[in-house]
């Protein structure tokens, strides 16, 4: 694995290139022209500003405030570095401006305050209020925390909450209500035992009583010990749950507690300890990175446990993540005045609520799950699940709007599910979504281009992710020099079909190929030689099984690059045309364009395979295919032989596979265009309906297009992801970048699972 230095220098090379930080300001109006700089700045700004002068209210109508949200902080208390200071928290608060607007489309400036004293801050962030809609403070430390949010809800009227508190209190309250009904208990009978006395604790043994425990039952320890009456440093807050009598220790506290909540430090709690819990014992252990007690060892010791982490390789994370982005959005999207505690509780049921729902077949796939299905090992949704937003976000505003704390009710529910939705495909959450996948069951994959950097450092990226185990071709001095270079001390295997050392297996591939080829004009000698080559000699490594995949073609020509692959690699039964498809991840989500590498004027007939084909592997990202086969007319506005190939290829699809939704032959404006397309053809079998998926009628067409996107737009192109192979063979475009490498890499494992998972059906 990457060793310290590494990571510190990959981090450090993360935020400084290719631009310093994490965030930008990008302009959200035309401005190309001079009408357009009169429309954005003066004269044409006037307007609104005298439009907002007349009622302050149209300055959500007329700007960005109503999606605006400040993330605000002192860098007093920034997670696991402590007091740092405003500047060197800058990072982390570009970071949580990157969440905000990654899950939620929320807009983020990050305000890093420098004093620590509390009127002060106070004063600085009412100041600047005006041009916020929303303000989540952030690493700000305890006790002072408490006042600074405690104020600011009552002065600003705006929504403010302090995420470090409220955020693990409305996520693990979600956990609590689903573990008490596995457990059968009842929270007003819990017996609470909590380690950590901060912020988060507090917040979460609040809500926790919101939920009915018993303040009486609630037995909470610091680093001291116990809280205890007598006890003259404690503050308000903790005062709250201090004990009348005398001090125990934490181990006597858990005899026969129900649940035990750790936000403190790592692995205190024993396996002692945890015997002495009652029955179905509730285990929320949320130190990082270290939970107060193992993941393995808790559930080796309580088969009848019901446990939580903050940690991401284990089921049921306690991660904010999923809740603030979606707490905000429905509070700004009804002009909450504030976060009240109607609007956390909502986002607390929501939660619970979802995690008993059927889980998208994209989840599961994400997170390598046959079927998620609620129960001891998932009582939370998991971070990636897409239906947060639609779930928890309206969830928050009807509280908001029940509560009397909105100011902008929404009055159709069903419009508003569809704008959420339409904020889910501003972001790239599947590529994320696959490399979980491929992380789930990581498989061998040769690199037959290793001694290239940048293919090597892919490789390293595949290896410490977890996503692949590297096979690595090429010189191997090269190799060797490249890795030190870079850092890549793992221990992965590395071939040179060139050298003597690899003679036998050389000569044995190059057996078997004979043998299969022999009476197509291919002489043992030429195979020999052909083995002498990487891709032939990497195709092989798959076909018998010695590496589950492979990648190339960042070196040479795509047709280059293909030619061995399908001399060697067998088409996948019941398939006779191969193709490719890319996966553009555009802000609508992402869309496959097929084919964009191999054919280059297919017939009717192969237009439709390459349809079907393509739906299949739109299936495997969990993704229902809607699919449209493009022209240049619509619908027979043309006779021209390519539009008329189109529409066969059409209407063998409706006549043979009447269940998918596909139809065509249609202009790319009306494919990708639901309103338009309804308006004009409302008999096609795509109207209204959200086209994800592109066939066009020949290969330039296709090529130009994922191109045209790729550079115009800095659309992430994963791809040409190839189609109807027996094996998982993939291969680069020349020249391709390291991350899109590494995405490709993800995509190999995953094919590579299908094809295993087929096979062991068969």
């Amino acid at each position: 694995m990457m060793d310290k230095n590494s990571k510190r220098i990959e981090a450090l090379l993360y935020h400084a290139k290719p631009t310093p930080g994490k965030i930008q300001v990008v302009p959200t109006k035309k401005y190309a022209t001079q009408r357009d700089l009169s429309l954005a700045y003066s004269p044409g700004v006037a307007e609104p500003c005298l439009e907002i002068a007349k009622d302050i209210n149209n300055v959500y109508k007329y700007t960005a405030k109503g999606n605006l949200v400040a993330v605000i902080t002192n860098g007093t208390a920034v997670l696991g570095l402590g007091d740092i200071g405003p500047e060197a928290s800058k990072p982390v608060m570009e970071g949580k401006a990157l969440l905000f607007k990654i899950f939620a489309d929320i807009d983020v400036f990050d305000i890093e305050i420098g004093t620590k004293d509390i009127d002060a801050f106070i004063e600085t962030v009412k100041n600047i209020a005006p041009t916020f809609g929303g303000i989540n403070l952030e690493d700000i430390k305890a006790p002072e925390s408490f006042e600074i949010e405690r104020r600011l809800v009552e002065e600003l009227n705006i929504p403010v909450m302090h995420d470090d508190q409220h955020g693990t209190a409305i996520i693990s309250s979600a956990a609590l209500l689903n573990a008490l009904e596995l457990a059968d208990k009842k929270a007003q009978d819990l017996k609470m035992v909590v380690s950590g006395a901060g912020s988060a604790a507090l917040a979460c043994a609040d809500l926790y009583v919101l939920l009915g425990v018993k303040p009486k039952n609630i037995f909470m320890f610091n680093s001291k010990g116990l809280l205890t009456k007598d006890n003259s440093s404690l503050s308000p807050m903790q005062l709250k749950y201090a004990r009348e009598g005398k001090s125990i220790l934490l181990e006597e506290a858990l005899i026969g507690a129900d649940l035990f909540l750790g936000l403190s430090s790592g692995n205190l709690l024993t396996p002692k300890m945890l015997l002495g819990m009652a029955d179905n014992p509730i285990v929320f252990a949320m130190a990082n990175p270290d939970p107060e007690i193992a993941y393995d060892l808790a559930i080796a010791t309580r088969k009848d446990i019901i446990m939580a982490t903050g940690r991401s390789d284990h089921p049921n994370q306690v991660n904010n993540v999923l809740g603030f982005p979606y707490i905000f959005r429905g509070a700004l999207d009804v002009r909450a005045t504030k976060i009240n505690e109607a609007m956390k509780m909502a986002a607390v049921r929501a939660l619970a609520t979802l995690a008993k729902e059927s889980v998208p077949e994209q989840v599961n796939i994400a997170y390598g799950e046959t079927k998620l299905v609620f129960g001891r090992e998932y009582i939370i949704p998991k971070p990636f699940d897409p239906r947060l937003i639609t779930n928890v976000a309206p969830a928050v505003a009807k509280a908001a709007m029940e509560s009397g704390v909105a100011l902008n009710p929404i009055l159709d529910w069903y419009k508003y599910e569809e704008e959420l939705l339409d904020r889910l495909g501003s972001d790239n959450k599947m590529v994320r979504l696959l490399a979980n996948r491929a992380k789930s069951d990581p498989k061998r994959v040769v690199f037959a281009e290793a001694d290239h950097l940048d293919v090597l450092k892919a490789a390293q990226i595949a290896f410490e992710e977890n996503i692949a185990f590297p096979i690595l071709l090429g010189n191997k001095e090269v190799i060797l020099e490249l890795k030190a270079e870079i850092g890549f001390d793992a221990d992965v295997p590395i071939l040179d079909p060139k050298t003597k050392c690899e003679d036998k297996r050389r000569n044995y591939y190059a057996e078997i190929f004979w043998k299969s080829r022999k009476r197509r004009g291919i002489s043992l000698l030429d195979a020999q030689k052909w083995m002498r080559e990487r891709n032939y000699f990497a195709a092989m490594m798959v076909n018998e099984g010695d590496a589950d995949a492979m990648v190339s073609g960042y070196s040479r020509s795509y047709p280059s690059v293909v030619k061995p692959i399908l001399q060697l690699i067998d088409k996948a039964p019941g398939i006779s045309v191969v193709a490719t498809t890319n996966m553009m991840m555009t802000n609508r989500g992402p869309i496959f364009l097929s084919d964009t590498a191999i054919n280059p004027n297919p017939s009717a007939d192969d237009l439709a395979k390459i349809a079907l084909m393509t739906a299949k592997t739109v299936c495997m990202f969990g993704l229902e295919p809607v699919i449209a086969l493009i022209s240049y007319s619509n619908f027979g506005s043309s006779t021209n032989e390519s539009a008329n190939k189109v529409r066969g290829a059409v209407n063998f699809l409706h006549e043979n596979y009447p269940e998918l939704q596909v139809d065509g032959e249609l202009q790319a404006d009306f494919a990708l265009n639901p309103e338009m397309l309804k308006d004009k053809f409302p008999f096609s079998k795509l109207a209204g309906k959200k086209v994800n998926t592109l066939i066009f009628p020949n290969l330039e067409s296709a090529n130009i297009t994922y191109k045209l996107l790729k550079e115009l737009y800095k659309v992430d192109s994963i791809g040409p992801i190839m189609l109807g192979m027996d094996k998982s063979v993939h291969i680069f475009q020349l020249g391709a970048s390291v991350e899109e490498m590494v995405n490709m890499v993800a995509v190999a494992v995953v094919d590579a699972q299908e094809k295993n998972k087929k096979n062991k059906t068969k």
